[in-house]
Protein backbone atom coordinates (compact mmCIF):
# COMPACT_ATOMS: atom_id res chain seq x y z
CA UNK A 1 0.00 0.00 0.00
CA UNK A 2 1.06 3.55 -0.94
CA UNK A 3 0.72 6.35 2.38
CA UNK A 4 1.01 9.81 2.80
CA UNK A 5 2.41 11.21 5.78
CA UNK A 6 2.21 14.87 6.91
CA UNK A 7 2.01 16.53 10.29
CA UNK A 8 2.10 20.00 11.55
CA UNK A 9 -0.07 22.25 9.35
CA UNK A 10 -0.94 25.07 11.66
CA UNK A 11 -3.88 26.50 9.93
CA UNK A 12 -4.00 29.86 11.11
CA UNK A 13 -1.00 30.64 11.77
CA UNK A 14 -0.60 34.72 12.26
CA UNK A 15 3.40 35.61 11.90
CA UNK A 16 4.69 38.70 12.94
CA UNK A 17 0.84 40.01 12.64
CA UNK A 18 0.68 38.42 8.60
CA UNK A 19 -2.24 35.85 8.05
CA UNK A 20 -0.81 33.28 6.25
CA UNK A 21 -3.95 31.77 5.52
CA UNK A 22 -3.38 32.32 1.42
CA UNK A 23 -0.17 30.28 1.94
CA UNK A 24 -2.21 27.57 3.59
CA UNK A 25 -4.55 27.45 0.96
CA UNK A 26 -2.30 27.03 -1.80
CA UNK A 27 0.25 24.35 0.31
CA UNK A 28 -2.99 21.89 1.29
CA UNK A 29 -3.56 22.15 -2.11
CA UNK A 30 -0.42 21.47 -3.19
CA UNK A 31 -0.45 18.29 -0.62
CA UNK A 32 -4.05 17.14 -2.38
CA UNK A 33 -2.31 17.46 -5.44
CA UNK A 34 0.64 15.08 -4.67
CA UNK A 35 -1.84 12.79 -2.78
CA UNK A 36 -4.37 12.20 -6.33
CA UNK A 37 -0.19 12.23 -8.45
CA UNK A 38 1.15 9.10 -6.41
CA UNK A 39 -2.29 7.55 -6.25
CA UNK A 40 -1.95 7.08 -2.20
CA UNK A 41 -4.19 4.76 -0.57
CA UNK A 42 -3.81 6.26 2.88
CA UNK A 43 -3.23 9.88 4.34
CA UNK A 44 -2.14 10.29 7.79
CA UNK A 45 -2.12 13.67 9.14
CA UNK A 46 0.02 13.29 12.78
CA UNK A 47 -1.46 16.47 14.39
CA UNK A 48 -1.68 20.37 14.59
CA UNK A 49 -3.62 20.87 12.48
CA UNK A 50 -5.03 23.91 13.70
CA UNK A 51 -2.39 26.72 15.18
CA UNK A 52 -4.98 27.45 17.79
CA UNK A 53 -7.13 25.66 19.89
CA UNK A 54 -9.87 28.16 18.70
CA UNK A 55 -9.15 28.49 14.88
CA UNK A 56 -11.14 31.03 13.05
CA UNK A 57 -13.94 29.91 10.57
CA UNK A 58 -11.68 30.82 7.54
CA UNK A 59 -9.08 28.12 8.85
CA UNK A 60 -11.59 25.35 9.77
CA UNK A 61 -13.33 26.10 6.29
CA UNK A 62 -9.77 25.75 4.92
CA UNK A 63 -9.24 22.17 6.84
CA UNK A 64 -12.18 20.73 6.18
CA UNK A 65 -12.25 20.99 2.42
CA UNK A 66 -8.86 19.62 2.13
CA UNK A 67 -9.68 16.35 4.10
CA UNK A 68 -12.59 16.42 1.40
CA UNK A 69 -10.46 16.87 -1.41
CA UNK A 70 -7.87 13.99 -0.14
CA UNK A 71 -10.51 11.49 0.69
CA UNK A 72 -11.78 11.24 -3.11
CA UNK A 73 -11.45 8.41 -5.06
CA UNK A 74 -11.79 6.40 -1.98
CA UNK A 75 -8.35 6.79 0.23
CA UNK A 76 -8.54 6.80 3.75
CA UNK A 77 -7.66 9.81 5.54
CA UNK A 78 -7.10 9.40 9.41
CA UNK A 79 -6.11 12.61 11.62
CA UNK A 80 -5.39 12.87 15.43
CA UNK A 81 -5.08 16.15 17.63
CA UNK A 82 -1.70 17.96 18.60
CA UNK A 83 -0.83 20.00 20.93
CA UNK A 84 -2.50 22.94 19.18
CA UNK A 85 -5.12 21.80 18.51
CA UNK A 86 -8.53 21.15 20.75
CA UNK A 87 -8.81 17.60 20.63
CA UNK A 88 -12.75 18.21 21.96
CA UNK A 89 -13.45 20.40 19.17
CA UNK A 90 -12.21 17.69 16.98
CA UNK A 91 -14.58 14.89 18.11
CA UNK A 92 -17.20 17.00 17.31
CA UNK A 93 -16.55 16.44 13.56
CA UNK A 94 -16.02 12.51 13.84
CA UNK A 95 -19.21 11.51 13.62
CA UNK A 96 -19.98 13.58 10.11
CA UNK A 97 -16.53 12.75 8.79
CA UNK A 98 -16.61 9.68 9.68
CA UNK A 99 -19.43 8.94 7.48
CA UNK A 100 -17.28 10.80 4.41
CA UNK A 101 -14.32 8.21 4.92
CA UNK A 102 -12.42 10.64 6.86
CA UNK A 103 -11.27 9.37 10.44
CA UNK A 104 -10.86 11.86 13.40
CA UNK A 105 -9.15 10.83 17.23
CA UNK A 106 -9.32 14.01 19.16
CA UNK A 107 -9.04 12.68 22.89
CA UNK A 108 -6.84 9.43 23.35
CA UNK A 109 -9.05 6.30 22.96
CA UNK A 110 -8.98 2.45 24.13
CA UNK A 111 -8.42 0.69 21.06
CA UNK A 112 -12.14 -0.82 20.68
CA UNK A 113 -13.14 2.31 20.46
CA UNK A 114 -10.69 3.59 17.79
CA UNK A 115 -7.30 3.76 19.53
CA UNK A 116 -6.75 1.06 16.92
CA UNK A 117 -8.23 0.71 13.67
CA UNK A 118 -8.34 -1.70 11.06
CA UNK A 119 -8.24 -0.10 7.67
CA UNK A 120 -8.96 -1.49 4.17
CA UNK A 121 -7.58 -0.21 1.06
CA UNK A 122 -8.32 0.71 -2.05
CA UNK A 123 -6.22 -2.43 -3.12
CA UNK A 124 -7.49 -4.59 -0.82
CA UNK A 125 -4.83 -4.67 1.66
CA UNK A 126 -5.29 -4.38 5.21
CA UNK A 127 -3.63 -1.51 7.75
CA UNK A 128 -3.75 -2.06 11.66
CA UNK A 129 -3.37 1.65 12.78
CA UNK A 130 -2.64 2.74 15.84
CA UNK A 131 -3.33 6.52 17.07
CA UNK A 132 -2.31 8.18 20.10
CA UNK A 133 -2.97 11.68 20.02
CA UNK A 134 -0.97 14.53 21.82
CA UNK A 135 -0.95 13.62 25.45
CA UNK A 136 0.87 17.22 27.70
CA UNK A 137 2.88 15.96 30.69
CA UNK A 138 0.06 17.35 32.91
CA UNK A 139 -2.45 14.14 31.53
CA UNK A 140 0.57 11.76 31.91
CA UNK A 141 1.55 12.84 35.47
CA UNK A 142 -0.28 13.65 38.46
CA UNK A 143 0.46 16.40 39.64
CA UNK A 144 0.86 14.93 43.35
CA UNK A 145 3.96 13.33 41.15
CA UNK A 146 4.97 16.63 39.73
CA UNK A 147 5.44 18.10 42.67
CA UNK A 148 7.05 15.41 44.99
CA UNK A 149 9.52 13.58 42.30
CA UNK A 150 12.29 15.00 40.57
CA UNK A 151 12.36 16.53 36.89
CA UNK A 152 14.22 13.55 35.48
CA UNK A 153 11.77 10.95 37.85
CA UNK A 154 8.49 12.79 36.25
CA UNK A 155 9.99 12.22 32.97
CA UNK A 156 10.81 8.85 33.17
CA UNK A 157 7.10 8.81 34.37
CA UNK A 158 5.92 9.92 31.58
CA UNK A 159 7.77 7.91 29.31
CA UNK A 160 6.34 4.48 31.20
CA UNK A 161 2.85 6.26 30.52
CA UNK A 162 3.19 6.72 27.08
CA UNK A 163 4.73 2.98 26.66
CA UNK A 164 2.02 1.12 28.57
CA UNK A 165 -0.30 3.40 26.21
CA UNK A 166 0.98 2.36 23.65
CA UNK A 167 1.29 -1.51 24.00
CA UNK A 168 -2.38 -1.02 24.83
CA UNK A 169 -3.07 0.40 21.78
CA UNK A 170 -0.21 -2.06 19.30
CA UNK A 171 -2.11 -5.06 20.85
CA UNK A 172 -3.37 -7.69 18.19
CA UNK A 173 0.35 -6.43 16.21
CA UNK A 174 1.68 -9.68 16.57
CA UNK A 175 -0.66 -10.93 14.11
CA UNK A 176 -0.35 -11.89 10.46
CA UNK A 177 -2.07 -10.44 7.86
CA UNK A 178 -1.88 -6.84 7.67
CA UNK A 179 0.56 -3.73 7.88
CA UNK A 180 0.81 -2.82 11.58
CA UNK A 181 1.43 0.90 11.41
CA UNK A 182 1.64 3.77 14.33
CA UNK A 183 0.61 7.29 14.27
CA UNK A 184 1.26 10.13 17.33
CA UNK A 185 1.74 13.20 18.14
CA UNK A 186 5.19 13.62 20.38
CA UNK A 187 8.72 14.39 21.04
CA UNK A 188 11.01 11.72 20.68
CA UNK A 189 14.79 11.46 22.33
CA UNK A 190 17.30 12.27 20.23
CA UNK A 191 14.89 14.28 17.82
CA UNK A 192 16.45 17.40 16.42
CA UNK A 193 13.67 20.28 16.91
CA UNK A 194 12.71 22.59 14.62
CA UNK A 195 14.91 25.16 15.26
CA UNK A 196 11.59 27.42 15.90
CA UNK A 197 10.92 30.40 18.46
CA UNK A 198 8.67 28.19 20.38
CA UNK A 199 11.23 24.72 21.18
CA UNK A 200 12.08 26.67 24.32
CA UNK A 201 8.34 25.82 25.90
CA UNK A 202 7.05 22.66 23.94
CA UNK A 203 9.86 19.74 23.96
CA UNK A 204 10.62 19.23 27.80
CA UNK A 205 9.18 15.80 27.78
CA UNK A 206 10.15 13.46 25.67
CA UNK A 207 9.91 9.63 25.02
CA UNK A 208 12.79 7.04 23.66
CA UNK A 209 12.10 5.02 20.30
CA UNK A 210 12.30 1.59 22.70
CA UNK A 211 8.66 2.93 23.30
CA UNK A 212 7.33 1.52 20.29
CA UNK A 213 7.54 -1.91 19.26
CA UNK A 214 9.36 -3.77 16.34
CA UNK A 215 6.15 -4.97 15.25
CA UNK A 216 5.49 -1.59 13.73
CA UNK A 217 6.28 -1.32 10.01
CA UNK A 218 5.88 2.25 9.90
CA UNK A 219 5.59 4.90 12.72
CA UNK A 220 3.97 8.00 11.45
CA UNK A 221 5.43 11.31 14.13
CA UNK A 222 3.99 14.60 14.54
CA UNK A 223 5.40 17.73 16.90
CA UNK A 224 8.98 18.82 15.58
CA UNK A 225 8.30 20.72 12.22
CA UNK A 226 11.90 18.93 11.26
CA UNK A 227 11.79 16.02 8.65
CA UNK A 228 13.62 13.32 10.10
CA UNK A 229 13.77 10.05 10.85
CA UNK A 230 14.48 8.55 14.33
CA UNK A 231 16.60 5.32 14.97
CA UNK A 232 14.70 2.37 16.88
CA UNK A 233 13.13 -0.74 16.58
CA UNK A 234 11.12 0.02 13.84
CA UNK A 235 11.02 2.46 11.22
CA UNK A 236 9.77 6.47 13.04
CA UNK A 237 9.80 9.52 10.95
CA UNK A 238 8.95 13.09 11.15
CA UNK A 239 7.39 14.32 8.32
CA UNK A 240 8.12 17.98 9.27
CA UNK A 241 5.93 20.96 8.83
CA UNK A 242 4.86 21.71 4.92
CA UNK A 243 5.24 25.41 5.50
CA UNK A 244 7.90 27.08 7.82
CA UNK A 245 5.84 28.40 10.73
CA UNK A 246 8.83 31.03 12.11
CA UNK A 247 11.91 32.15 11.37
CA UNK A 248 13.69 29.72 13.31
CA UNK A 249 12.96 26.75 11.05
CA UNK A 250 14.41 29.05 7.90
CA UNK A 251 16.23 26.25 7.22
CA UNK A 252 13.69 23.60 7.16
CA UNK A 253 12.87 21.46 4.16
CA UNK A 254 8.75 21.29 3.35
CA UNK A 255 7.78 17.84 2.27
CA UNK A 256 5.31 15.39 2.65
CA UNK A 257 6.48 11.81 3.46
CA UNK A 258 5.60 8.93 0.70
CA UNK A 259 5.49 5.08 2.36
CA UNK A 260 5.40 2.23 0.11
CA UNK A 261 5.02 -0.82 2.48
CA UNK A 262 3.27 -4.40 2.39
CA UNK A 263 3.01 -7.11 5.30
CA UNK A 264 6.12 -8.97 3.92
CA UNK A 265 8.97 -6.00 2.96
CA UNK A 266 9.96 -3.12 4.70
CA UNK A 267 8.95 0.37 4.12
CA UNK A 268 10.41 2.30 1.57
CA UNK A 269 10.17 6.55 2.10
CA UNK A 270 10.34 9.20 -0.63
CA UNK A 271 10.03 13.08 0.50
CA UNK A 272 8.03 15.01 -1.59
CA UNK A 273 8.62 18.89 -1.73
CA UNK A 274 5.54 21.24 -1.02
CA UNK A 275 5.11 24.07 -2.83
CA UNK A 276 3.25 27.11 -1.66
CA UNK A 277 4.19 28.78 1.20
CA UNK A 278 7.12 31.91 1.47
CA UNK A 279 10.39 30.99 2.17
CA UNK A 280 11.44 32.80 5.94
CA UNK A 281 14.91 34.36 6.04
CA UNK A 282 16.82 36.28 8.05
CA UNK A 283 19.06 39.14 6.54
CA UNK A 284 21.70 41.66 8.27
CA UNK A 285 22.81 44.51 7.03
CA UNK A 286 22.72 47.79 7.05
CA UNK A 287 20.13 50.59 5.28
CA UNK A 288 22.91 51.23 2.63
CA UNK A 289 23.51 47.80 1.75
CA UNK A 290 19.86 46.85 1.70
CA UNK A 291 19.59 49.97 -0.86
CA UNK A 292 21.76 47.68 -3.32
CA UNK A 293 19.75 44.16 -2.92
CA UNK A 294 17.27 42.47 -4.78
CA UNK A 295 14.57 40.58 -2.35
CA UNK A 296 12.22 37.84 -3.95
CA UNK A 297 8.63 38.26 -3.79
CA UNK A 298 8.15 34.69 -2.44
CA UNK A 299 9.86 35.17 0.79
CA UNK A 300 8.91 37.17 4.53
CA UNK A 301 12.38 38.45 5.86
CA UNK A 302 13.90 39.65 9.15
CA UNK A 303 15.49 42.40 8.99
CA UNK A 304 18.53 42.61 11.40
CA UNK A 305 19.69 46.04 11.08
CA UNK A 306 23.41 47.52 11.71
CA UNK A 307 22.32 50.96 12.74
CA UNK A 308 22.19 52.68 15.69
CA UNK A 309 18.33 52.39 16.70
CA UNK A 310 16.28 56.12 15.94
CA UNK A 311 12.73 57.23 15.61
CA UNK A 312 11.50 55.74 12.13
CA UNK A 313 13.88 53.18 11.56
CA UNK A 314 11.64 50.29 10.90
CA UNK A 315 9.64 52.26 8.49
CA UNK A 316 12.84 53.17 6.35
CA UNK A 317 13.42 49.35 6.75
CA UNK A 318 10.74 48.31 5.47
CA UNK A 319 10.41 51.18 2.64
CA UNK A 320 13.65 49.14 1.35
CA UNK A 321 12.47 45.73 1.80
CA UNK A 322 8.47 45.44 1.52
CA UNK A 323 8.70 41.80 2.34
CA UNK A 324 10.13 42.49 5.92
CA UNK A 325 8.07 41.12 8.39
CA UNK A 326 10.42 41.94 11.36
CA UNK A 327 12.69 44.92 12.13
CA UNK A 328 15.40 44.22 14.38
CA UNK A 329 18.32 46.35 15.48
CA UNK A 330 21.87 44.44 15.31
CA UNK A 331 22.95 44.04 19.33
CA UNK A 332 26.08 45.55 18.31
CA UNK A 333 24.58 49.17 17.81
CA UNK A 334 22.38 48.42 21.03
CA UNK A 335 23.55 49.78 24.48
CA UNK A 336 25.45 47.39 26.82
CA UNK A 337 23.39 45.95 28.82
CA UNK A 338 25.83 46.36 31.68
CA UNK A 339 25.86 50.02 31.57
CA UNK A 340 24.92 51.52 34.83
CA UNK A 341 21.54 53.50 34.99
CA UNK A 342 20.96 57.14 35.78
CA UNK A 343 21.68 57.67 39.54
CA UNK A 344 18.32 58.97 41.60
CA UNK A 345 19.20 62.22 41.91
CA UNK A 346 16.05 64.70 43.14
CA UNK A 347 18.16 67.88 42.04
CA UNK A 348 18.57 66.24 38.30
CA UNK A 349 16.01 66.93 35.93
CA UNK A 350 13.56 64.63 34.08
CA UNK A 351 14.94 65.85 30.92
CA UNK A 352 18.59 64.96 32.18
CA UNK A 353 17.76 61.64 33.45
CA UNK A 354 16.06 60.74 30.05
CA UNK A 355 18.99 61.96 27.75
CA UNK A 356 21.13 60.06 30.38
CA UNK A 357 19.04 56.70 29.43
CA UNK A 358 19.42 57.64 25.72
CA UNK A 359 23.00 57.78 25.85
CA UNK A 360 22.81 54.30 27.61
CA UNK A 361 20.96 52.44 25.10
CA UNK A 362 23.14 53.98 22.50
CA UNK A 363 20.16 56.05 20.49
CA UNK A 364 21.73 57.47 17.43
CA UNK A 365 18.54 60.08 17.61
CA UNK A 366 19.16 60.88 20.96
CA UNK A 367 18.78 64.92 20.46
CA UNK A 368 15.39 65.01 18.74
CA UNK A 369 13.96 62.44 21.07
CA UNK A 370 15.40 64.79 23.83
CA UNK A 371 13.67 67.85 22.10
CA UNK A 372 10.54 65.94 21.12
CA UNK A 373 10.16 64.75 25.51
CA UNK A 374 10.80 68.35 26.62
CA UNK A 375 8.25 69.52 24.26
CA UNK A 376 5.31 66.88 26.09
CA UNK A 377 7.13 67.26 29.06
CA UNK A 378 6.21 71.07 28.66
CA UNK A 379 2.42 70.37 27.60
CA UNK A 380 1.82 68.14 30.42
CA UNK A 381 3.06 70.60 33.36
CA UNK A 382 0.85 73.56 31.27
CA UNK A 383 -1.94 70.91 31.31
CA UNK A 384 -2.37 71.07 27.60
CA UNK A 385 -2.55 67.33 27.08
CA UNK A 386 -5.79 65.80 27.22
Amino acid sequence: MRILHTADWHVGKVLKGRSRLDEHDAVLADIVRVASDEDVDLVLVAGDIFDSSAPTPDAQRLVMRTLLDLQRDGRQVVLEAGNHDNPRQLDVFRPVLGELGITVVGMPLRPEDGGQLELRTRSGETARLAILPFISQRTAISAGEAITRTAAETNRDYADNIKAMVGVLTGGFEKAGAVNLLMTHATLVGGQTGGGERDSHIFEYAVPATTFPSLLHYGALGHLHRRQSIPGPAPLHYSGAPLQIDFGEAENTNVVVIVDVTEDSPAVTRDHEIRGGRRLRTVTATLEELATQNFADDEWLRVVVREKPRAGLSDDVRELVPGALEVRVDPEFLGSTTSTAPRRNTNRSPIELFGEYLEVEGRGDADALTRRFAALLDEVQQGTVA
